[in-house]
Order: structure tokens, then C-alpha cells, then sequence
């Protein structure tokens, strides 16, 4: 029978068995290579419309230098800022020269408080509004280095400098597979301007909102800049081919591309025996596309031969549209040691069905986002749980089992002690 100690001896061992298997260990907390701080470009409209007294009984101009002042307070101390302006020195009629109106006003770089808020405080509404040029200086500012990159876009009008589309030069930017995230703050927008602007956000990953108080404005710079610093994971830029045999060869990893309307890319990653092969795929629909479509991730042989795939597909307008494969590869038992080992090349091809109207530029192509991990496979019944399990949970239960049977030779030497005394 078993008694209250040896339930009591179970359970601690079981405890001891989980701490075992879910405490962090030392080396786990060990600190990791140091990061290169994160970088943020603010781009402020200056330009004319920023007189208009709508927001909380002042002009937007004094409301946005109101926030600036908050969010340069708080700006976390691992943060690298910089400020841009658009339409701050331009005030006369010549388009040409309005649409050049776009200068830094602070350098990105180590915050200094008192000479930040100093050159704010100095600007007042002028001249036109250039969305694009000020995106392509800001993305310039922030060049260098592997930090993150986010650029806090904020304006109340849509772009004056036209054929310059701000939402292609947003798309540009993205087509260069820096990470560079652009977020956008309309102040009391119209519906242009609010177009416009998620346009631009959806276009780099960013997001889009609408302001229409102090308080709003302010406390959504301070999450942006926030958010800077939360660890990323920046893809890496590649470019794939037409045909497998053209590839370039992938390892473990997450990488960035663009693709086209209909069109195919292929990718080529090494598999060994006894490993796993863990693909998946996005495409983001960064632009008005055509009901009905879907992407196809297809892993294959060299030769063409299937091996298995993964689809999906959408119906109206869907920002990011996923799927993925796994391909384990058996182990070669009977090979030679040299052939056991040989990696298999496997081809994967990402294929998109989706379409727009003729209104619709197709270049650059739309962001496509491939993760790749190559795992070890599992080794035969060795490696699965009798409860299926997986094979890390086997220390957990062999602990367990040994705490138990702990707490029943305690009961029984508890036991034969008694019988022994009462013997005597």
C-alpha cells in the first residue's frame, strides 16, 4: 500500500525531475554578442497645412512639436534617433524647388536632449509636401550597420510632388531587402492622405494610424520608438532564379526576395540523411490585387520529382498570404559511409497566383519572406516516447519513475524499522 510519505517522496521527486528539465541553466542566461543599437529616423511634415488650428484647439504644427518634446523625453537610452523635415525651407511657387525641400534636422546617432527639442522648436510651416524625397533621405540616414531600421513618418496631407509616388519609393526600399520598417501618423487625415499612407506602411511592414488629438500622437511615437528596440530578425536579400539548376543555395535561415504577378522562383537547399527539411513561405500583397489567389511551395528532386508541397489560397484583399513543407530524409543503412552521408540537393520552387488590374504596377514584385531550417530527423521508434512523447521528455520521466520508486523503498525501510521496534 502505498502511504503518504511515499506519495510525498514521488511528488518530490518529480519536482526535483521538472526543475531538472525546465529551470534555466547558467550557460542558457549567459549573455550573447552585443547588438548594434537600433536606429529611428523621425520625418516631420513642416509644410503650409500645418497651420490648421484642428487639433485640441491648436495648429498642428504646435501639437506636433508638443509630442516631439514628450517622445525626446523618453527615448530609451539604447536607441540611435535622428530627425528629418519635409517642406521646412521652401516657401515660393517653383515645384521643382518645393519638391526638394527635405533636410535632417538632427543627425541619427546618440540622443541629446536639449539640442534636439532646441531645433524643433525652431521649425514653422512653410512650403510643399515630399513624401518621396524625404523617405529616400531618411532610408540614406539609416544606411550602415546591421541595426534595425524604422522610419516614423508624420504628415497631414498627401504627397505634392507627383509623378514621385511615395508609396513606389516605399516599395523600393523594401525591394533593397534592408528591413527597413516605415510606420505613418496622418493627422486629422482625408481619405487620400489616409490611402496614401497605409500604402506606404503596408508596403515596408509598418503600420498606419489616424491622429486626432495631442495625447494620440504622442503616445504612438513612444511605442514606435519603443518597439525599435524589441529584437528582430533581419532577413537576408536573395534573388531566386528561373530554373533549380540556376539556384542559389540556401542554408538555415530567413530570407527576403521579391516575385512578380504569376510568376515562379526557385531555391536549392542540401538535406542530409537523418536530417529534416522545414521550409515555409509569405508573400505580402503590398498593392490592390484581384480576388481569388493563392502561392504553392513545392520541394522537389533535381530531376523534377516531386517530393511533397505546401499550398494556400485567399479570396479578396489579404495582406499576407503563408504556407509551408517538411521533407524528412531517411537514413541510408546499407550505403557506404561516404554515400550515408551525401547530402541530397532539394529544389524549392515558390509559385504565386495572383493578379491586378491593368492600373497596377508590377515592379518592383511583391515582398516574398522564405524561413529555412534544417533539423535532425527523428531516429526510428528509438527517438518517440512510449505515450507519444517526444524524446526530451524521456529524462522527465525516467526522474519521475526513479522519485517514485525512492518513496516506496523509504516506506518500506519505514515499516521494517516499526516491525523491528516492536519487536524489541
Amino acid at each position: 500500500m502505498i502511504t503518504t510519505k511515499r506519495l510525498a517522496a514521488a511528488a518530490c521527486g518529480l519536482l526535483v525531475a521538472l526543475s531538472a528539465g525546465l529551470l534555466p541553466t547558467t550557460a542558457a542566461a549567459a549573455d550573447g554578442p552585443r547588438k548594434e543599437p537600433p536606429k529611428v529616423e523621425l520625418v516631420l511634415d513642416v509644410s503650409g497645412s500645418m497651420r490648421a488650428t484642428d487639433i485640441d484647439g491648436q495648429s498642428r504644427m504646435a501639437a506636433a512639436k508638443q509630442a516631439f518634446n514628450e517622445v525626446l523625453d523618453a527615448v530609451p537610452e539604447d536607441v540611435r534617433l535622428g530627425i528629418r523635415t519635409l517642406g521646412a525651407g521652401y516657401a515660393g511657387e517653383d515645384k521643382a524647388l518645393g519638391c526638394k525641400d527635405t533636410a535632417q534636422l538632427y543627425p541619427v546617432g546618440p540622443l541629446n536632449r536639449t539640442e534636439a527639442k532646441t531645433a524643433v522648436a525652431t521649425l514653422a510651416p512653410t512650403g510643399w509636401t515630399p513624401i518621396g524625397p524625404a523617405l529616400l533621405g531618411a532610408a540614406q540616414d539609416l544606411e550602415g550597420g546591421d541595426a534595425t531600421r524604422r522610419i516614423v513618418l508624420i504628415t497631414d496631407g498627401e504627397d505634392t510632388c507627383a509623378p514621385l509616388d511615395p508609396c513606389e519609393v516605399a516599395r523600393e526600399i523594401a525591394a533593397k531587402g534592408i528591413h527597413l520598417v516605415v510606420d505613418t501618423l496622418g493627422l486629422v487625415p482625408d481619405a487620400k492622405t489616409r490611402a496614401q499612407l497605409t500604402c506606404i506602411a503596408e508596403a515596408t511592414g509598418g503600420t498606419y494610424t489616424s491622429v486626432q488629438h495631442t495625447a494620440e500622437l504622442s503616445g504612438r511615437v513612444r511605442q514606435l520608438v519603443d518597439r525599435a528596440a524589441d529584437p528582430v530578425v533581419t532577413p537576408v536579400a536573395t534573388e531566386g532564379a528561373q530554373r533549380c539548376e540556376k539556384a542559389p543555395k540556401l542554408g538555415a535561415g530567413l530570407y527576403s526576395d521579391r516575385e512578380t504577378f504569376g510568376e515562379h522562383r526557385w531555391y536549392r537547399v542540401d538535406v542530409r540523411p537523418g536530417q529534416e527539411l522545414r521550409a515555409s513561405v509569405s508573400i505580402g500583397a503590398d498593392r490592390a490585387v484581384n480576388r481569388d489567389y493563392g502561392i504553392l511551395l513545392r520541394a522537389t528532386t533535381v530531376h523534377g520529382r516531386e517530393i511533397v508541397r505546401g499550398s494556400e489560397s485567399g479570396d479578396g484583399r489579404t495582406d499576407v498570404i503563408s504556407t509551408g513543407l517538411r521533407h524528412p530524409k531517411a537514413t541510408l543503412d546499407d550505403a557506404d559511409g561516404d554515400a550515408a552521408d551525401a547530402p541530397e540537393t532539394v529544389c524549392l520552387q515558390v509559385s504565386n497566383s495572383f493578379s491586378a488590374g491593368p492600373a497596377v504596377k508590377t515592379a518592383p514584385g511583391m515582398p516574398v519572406e522564405l524561413t529555412i531550417d534544417v533539423v535532425d530527423g527523428p531516429d526510428e521508434a528509438s527517438d518517440v516516447a512510449a505515450f507519444g512523447l517526444g524524446r526530451g521528455w524521456w529524462p522527465l520521466a525516467v526522474l519521475a519513475l526513479t522519485g517514485l520508486l525512492a518513496g516506496l523503498v523509504r516506506g518500506w525501510i519505514s515499516r521494517w524499522r516499526i516491525s523491528v521496534r516492536r519487536t524489541n
